[in-house]
Parts: C-alpha cells; structure tokens; sequence
C-alpha cells in the first residue's frame, strides 16, 4: 500500500509506530547533519527528519536531492518531535524516515503552494491543478461538497427525489443567449445547452413525480463578473399540488438547514417584503440588511426651493451614512467621484453634514436653510455625527445609483460581516418588464410564470401593473435562489404568449411540446432554483464564486488551462456541416 496513515493523522498516541506515508514535498530545511522535510497531502502536513546520528548518509543526501512539490513515499516511526508546532494537528510528532521512495519528480512550481502565494490570477488560473493543492481553494472545494451533500440529505428526507434532466435540448427563448451544440446526425440542425432545466421540470410535474430535484448545470452565453460563470449549478426544485406559501416554507426550512449545519447558526426570522418596497427602500431587489442607511425619498422637503437640479428630477433621495460627518472634504470629493464614474453614472452628489450641535452644514447652502435640512435629517433618519447623501434623477437610475453608494459606504464601514446571515424573501415582482429601446414587454422571471391571482384580466388592460406569482430568496445583498408558481393551463399560457409577442404558430414551435402535456391534466405547480456557486461562496464567506469552482473560465469565459474555447479542424466542421464566416 501507498500510505498507511495520511498526513493530517498522526498524533502522540502513533509514537514508536512503523508508518508509510505518500505526498508531496511541501517543503525542506537542512541543517547539515540533520534534515527536515514537510510531507503534504489534502489533510494536512508531517515532518519528516533525516538525522545523521539515526539515518545513513545515503538516506541523508537523498533528502536534500528532494525538491519542492515531488511525490514521495515514505516509511519510517513515529517519534516525538523536539520542537513542538502547536499551529498544525500533527505538530507533537515528526517521522523518522528509514526509506524513501520517489513516486514521480516535479518541476518547479510557477508560484508558491502556500496559503499566501506569489501567484497571480492568470497564472494561478493556467495552472489550476497545482492552485487545488492550496488550503485556500482545497477547503473551499470541500466545503463546497459539504454543502451539496447536506441539500441532497434533506431535500431526500423531506421526500424529494433527485432526476437527471437533458442537457441537449431545444433552444427557446430564457432570457440570455443559448449555448448551441450542431447534430452531426441532423444536418443543418442544433441543440442548445440548458439555461436551467424549466420545462423538463415542469413535465415532471405533469408525469406525477411531486417532488423534484436536482444539482445540475446550467449554461449561458453572456457577459461573466465575480459571481458569474458560463457554465453554473442550480439546485433544481419543483413541487406540485402548491401555493406560493408552500414553497417558502419547504424552502426556508432548506435554508435554515444549512445554516444551522454548515455554519452552526440558528435563523429564525425570513421577513418579507414587496418588490416595490425593495426598490423604495433599498434600490435595488436584492437588499442587504444586515444594515442600514435606508433610502429616504427627499421629493416633498427638496423640491420647493430655486434649486433646479432637484426641481426637475423625478426623484430626489438620500441616505444617512453613519458617523460620515468626520469626513474631510476631500473623503467626500472621492466619493462624489466614486458616483460619477461610467459604473454608477451619476452626474453629481449632494451632501449635508450632521454636526453634534444640532445644526447642519451642506453644499446647497445657498438654497436650503437649517429648517429644510432637518426634514432630510428626519426623512433620511440622520443623527449627529452622520452624513447625508444625496442623489437626484430619473427615478429607476437614481435608485440603482444610490444603491451602489450604499454597498460601498457599508463595505467601506466594515457593515458586512461576511459570519452575520440576513435572509430575505422579496416577493410580488411584476410580471413583465418594458424594453424601452423597442416598446414591448417580456417576462421579468420566464413566459412560465403565473401571475398573482385574480390578476389576469390586468394583461390587456394595464399589463405593467401585474404582480407575478414569483418570489426570490436574498441572502446577505445576493440572491441566492428564485422562482414562482407556474401557470399549469395551456389557455392562460396561450394568453401569455400573446402578451409576450408570439404568434399562435411561434408559440407552438418552442414550446408545443409544453402546451400538449398541459392537456393531460397538469396540476398546479411550483418551484425554485438556488444557485449553488453562490450560496456556497456567501456561506464560505466569500464575495467571489471561482475558489469554489475546481475549474473556473476567466471574465472572457476562456478556460485558459486547456485552452479553451479552441477552433477546431477543417474535417469536424465538414462532418458537421458548417462553414465560418468570421
């Protein structure tokens, strides 16, 4: 056998024990007459020593000949080791080594194997099986492992089942661009990759199968950020015979679960709110409440003076910054910058200081007097000490804006502790968005979605006002999963096809596979999908997805370890029946 022990194992109880370990050579010291070598493997690290008063020469040189990340095998006893290492398990002992063979030699790393490494992100990312050999990335992968062993071990005992779904499917519209994939066997025709597996869900709700799930990958063709990858993982539920009601509840229990086993943290309370109050309170669909600063809407205390940059915005809305009164000016001039970058894009900022005495100073004196900015104190809910800051403009944009000023003030502030968990359900989404650029409506969530009951007839009459059946789970400023109740009728679904843009004959095409199951007695249904990329990284502590990711694409949605995407020769795309035009 390669090892009899690992080495994360051994402790004082192994001394005077004959052991054999396998690893990698983390890291060698040399004394002169006695050596030492760490022996790394996924569980943790043991010193070897090659003494001269207790090894041979041989066995002595053959150590210093060992270089940094070769594959070893050792044999040799366990001894006490002299000077203890009390920041590692195996740190009371060390293993006297009485042979050593080498498994396969290394070449020197490109960076370091330690836990700070010298390595960048590109070169870490090229070779990414030595970046796995890091506790940074390694830990995350387990942990990652950890978690979807625990949502498979209760959504099974909550009498779940778990069903693999295609992943060469058709292509129909989702809401981002499909991955396709040519048919070598049906020339001139393509599949596409499944942006989640919606419908085939959805059937399996229709096959009488009640309780679905699955862990399962998810592809889409658009642009990458942090917490955004081509390809992805949802944890995929469905469950039939449900109101909305049911699945929050199935699922906070989920979500309680998991806090409770992974992080050891009991959650009690998932407050709920409206898509409208989100946007009014917070700016955004996804709010952050581990904090404050709450959008205090200045319309009604700003707009009556002879300052027309309020004047003429749709909306005038601040938030207090706590204790930002001890910003210097030239603080505040950064972050009036840091708003009127292409990112934010607000064209300026307004701001009024709280003092301790009671009194206020802003850079709109000329306008507003000690008066007037005690109601945007009282309306922002600014004490002494704060700083209010303001922003105006079209309602939707100053939102978003003011909102981006939030989370960095809170990340700046130290306000999101990465080991406080807020949930969150926001709720009552509306059913359809406006594309300004062409005036016509599509489904916020997908053409799926039910609207909110009694809520139909809406659609023809004023379909910007209709709440979607839909609901999405935040965690921490993120959201983590989201779904709805689905419509289970082919003549509502019909009408909202209509309502969407398709004629009868489009709507058959992508999805008349859908609308025939509905004839044989679909039953109400419902469900959610969490993505597992991000909720493994918020419960790991992390902002980023790609350390929990074994082997992630860059923001190029290159794999730039096995060079991939790749052209691919003259005879494959013959086969296939293509031709570029590049």
């Amino acid at each position: 056998m390669y090892r009899s022990h690992n080495c994360g194992e051994l402790r004082e109880s192994h001394i005077n024990q004959k052991v054999t370990l396998s690893g990698w050579v983390h890291k060698t010291r040399d004394k002169g007459f006695v050596a030492w070598v760490d022996l790394r493997d996924r569980y943790g690290i043991t010193q070897l020593v090659f003494d001269e008063d207790r090894t041979s020469s041989k066995l002595l040189e053959q150590a210093r000949s060992l270089g940094r990340e070769f594959v070893v095998q050792v044999n040799g006893e366990v001894i006490e080791r002299a000077s203890k290492n009390p920041n590692i398990p195996t740190g009371n002992i060390e293993v006297l080594v009485e042979e050593v063979i080498v498994l396969n030699e290394s070449k020197t790393p490109p960076f370091t194997i330690e836990d700070e490494t010298d390595g960048g992100e590109d070169i870490r990312m090229k070779y990414r099986y030595l970046d796995i050999r890091r506790n940074p990335v390694k830990n995350s992968l387990i942990f990652r492992s950890k978690v979807a062993m625990e949502v498979r071990k209760y959504l099974s005992d909550e009498g779940f089942i778990e069903v693999e779904t295609p992943y060469l499917i058709k292509s129909t519209p989702e809401g981002a661009r499909d991955f396709v994939v040519p048919s070598r066997m049906n020339e001139g025709q393509f599949y596409a990759l499944p942006q989640s597996p919606q419908t085939f869900k959805q059937l399996l709700m229709v096959g009488g199968l009640d309780k679905y799930f699955q862990i399962v990958k998810c592809f889409r063709d658009e642009d990458l950020r942090a917490d955004r990858q081509p390809e992805f993982t949802q944890i995929d539920c469905e469950m039939a015979f449900v109101e909305q009601e049911d699945i929050l509840n199935a699922f906070e229990g989920l979500t309680k679960h998991l806090l409770k086993e992974i992080k050891g943290v009991d959650i009690e309370s998932f407050p709920r709110m409206t898509f409208d109050e989100a946007m009014k309170r917070f700016g955004n669909d996804k709010p952050d409440i581990r904090f404050g600063m709450e959008f205090g809407e200045l319309n009604e205390v700003a707009q009556h003076k002879d300052f027309n940059v309020f004047n003429s915005a749709e909306l005038v809305v601040g938030i207090a910054v706590p204790g930002g009164n001890s910003y210097t000016r030239k603080e505040i001039d950064k972050l009036t910058d840091w708003v009127k970058r292409p990112q934010v894009g607000a064209l300026g900022m307004v701001y009024c200081r709280c003092n301790d005495d009671g009194s206020y100073k802003s850079s709109v004196d000329k306008f507003y007097d000690q008066e007037d900015l005690a109601k945007w104190a009282k309306v922002t809910g600014a004490k002494p000490g704060d700083l209010i800051c303001v922003l105006s403009g079209d309602k939707n944009k100053v939102r978003a804006q003011l909102s981006a000023l939030r989370m960095e003030l809170a990340e700046r502030l130290g306000l999101r502790n990465p080991e406080e968990f807020a949930p969150l359900w926001v709720i009552d989404f509306p059913l359809l968005e406006l594309d300004e650029e062409t005036g016509h409506y599509h489904a916020m969530h997908h053409p799926f979605t039910s609207p909110k009951p009694g809520q139909l007839e809406l659609l023809d009459s004023d379909p910007g006002a209709v709440r979607a059946n839909a609901y999405d789970l935040v965690l921490n400023g993120n959201e983590i999963g989201g779904g709805s109740i689905r419509i289970h009728d082919k003549e509502i679904q019909s009408t909202m096809f209509k309502h969407l843009g398709f004629t009868p004959d489009e709507a058959k095409a992508q999805f008349g596979f859908l609308m025939d199951a509905f004839q044989y007695g679909a039953p109400p249904h419902g469900g959610i999908a969490f993505g597992l990329d991000r909720l493994v990284a918020i419960l790991g502590g992390q902002e980023t997805i790609r350390d929990f990711i074994a082997f992630p694409k860059n923001n190029s949605g290159r794999d730039v370890m096995i060079d991939a995407p790749a052209p691919i020769d003259s005879e494959q795309l013959k086969e296939l029946s293509l031709k570029l035009d590049l």
